[in-house]
């Protein structure tokens, strides 16, 4: 999923070729999923007519100040992604849009034309971000409950130091804690512990002070060097784990070592056991699923693990508009589905090592009020009149229409 790298270089590309210029037309999908908290036409109409002044980063979430608020905010989930027409932005493989697709692109759900013909979108293939608008957003959750920025705010090696002797944690737990540090995802974790030679279920108040100066300097170094080449995969250096972290196993190597794999925290982790030795016990239930804190820790999609009142609201939405049904009842299907419907973007995957299902629906910013959900994927044109739809009942997983049972 884009971690701060790519969400960086995403902001980079706005600023150089969006800034100061005026918003001409806006085109917000229907997809209450990722638009949050507002309707299509009135994000539009809050857009039109004003000026980008700059763009803004924290963590993975991403913002856009324009001369008066309210500001559009993004969080890219596991797949968004920044386009702007005619730019190479960053090369992300699970968001790449082809030159011959059609523009905007179908999996659009945030799309600005600037005054200079200059077109920026905003595409999730996957519908696990999250678009929204925010009169503050640095001063609001989640944005608000983020620890420091891991490539702006870095901390001081005495301070790091000083931090993880507090923490009985495993270390890439800790560092995947985004109210810890914020920015830092799965494959960047993977890549600081591999490079600081840290096995990912160390315990993160057992490391040497020579282990803590060597993870604080890899962190710094790998974020730095994935921006050098604009967070594009497919150039970061040879000798980084990261080019064979989704390789099967026994298949798996970096310099000719074999690479394992591990779960963490309820994440697979990528480690080569040769050079990154466990050393005492490990931490206790750090093999675990992580359980729900009421947001006192963050998980690295950078929001609360507190399950969101927009997500409760539709549940009990789409549960109630469902009939009991008559006679006996047919057991469940355990067939799990692994196909990405490629017309309307949903994703109908099982749980996958990236993140699941509650931890990519898990945000704070905006409520989502019941029964007004709306065909997935429709874009509305803010220079055209809309026409009332006869109402549907939309599936909780795709965003398909489906009939109401009788």
């Amino acid at each position: 999923m884009p971690e701060l790298p790519e969400v960086e270089a995403a902001r980079r590309a706005i600023e150089e070729h969006c800034v100061g210029k005026v918003i001409k037309k806006a085109l917000i999908a229907d997809d209450s999923k990722v638009i949050d908290g507002i309707s299509p036409s009135d994000f539009e109409a809050s857009l039109l007519g004003k000026t980008i002044l700059s763009a803004h980063r924290k963590g993975k979430h991403m913002w856009l100040r324009l001369d008066s608020p309210p500001f559009p905010t993004f969080h890219f989930g596991m797949a968004g992604a920044i386009y702007i027409k005619g730019v190479a932005v960053t090369n992300y493989k699970r968001s790449v849009v082809n030159e011959d697709d059609e523009w905007p692109s179908k999996y659009s759900k945030f799309f600005v034309e600037l005054d200079d013909g200059v077109d920026l979108s905003f595409t999730d293939k996957r519908r696990f971000a999250k678009v929204c608008l925010l009169k503050d957003p640095a001063s609001v959750p989640p944005i608000s409950k983020l620890g420091p920025d891991a490539l702006l705010e870095p901390m001081a090696l005495d301070d790091f130091i000083e931090s993880l002797g507090k923490k009985k944690l495993a270390i890439k737990t800790l560092l995947l804690d985004q109210s810890y540090i914020s920015g830092i995802g799965n494959w960047i974790a993977d890549e600081v512990l591999y490079q600081a030679r840290i096995h990912p279920n160390q315990s993160a108040a057992t490391l040497s002070k020579e282990s803590c100066a060597a993870l604080h300097k890899s962190i710094q170094e790998v974020i730095e060097k994935a921006l050098e080449v604009g967070a594009d995969s497919s150039r970061f250096p040879n000798n980084w784990i990261f080019h064979s972290r989704e390789k099967k196993p026994g298949k798996a190597f970096v310099d000719g070592k074999e690479i394992h794999f591990i779960t963490t925290g309820g994440r697979t982790s990528a480690f080569v056991p040769e050079l990154q030795k466990l050393t005492g016990a490990e931490p206790k239930n750090q093999n675990s699923k992580r359980k729900i804190n009421e947001g006192k820790k963050m998980n690295d999609e950078g929001v609360g693990e507190l399950v969101s009142k927009t997500k409760k609201t539709a549940d009990t939405t789409d549960t109630k508009t469902k009939s009991k049904p008559k006679g006996p009842s047919k057991k469940p299907s355990t067939k799990r589905k692994s196909k990405i419907n490629e017309d309307d973007g949903s994703d109908e995957e099982a749980e996958n090592d990236d993140a699941s299902d509650d931890e990519d629906n898990i945000h704070d910013i905006g409520k989502m009020k019941a029964g007004k959900r709306t065909n997935v994927g429709r874009m509305h044109d803010a220079s055209e009149s809309e026409k009332p739809s006869k109402q549907t009942v939309p599936s909780s997983r795709s965003g398909k229409q489906r009939k109401k049972a009788k």
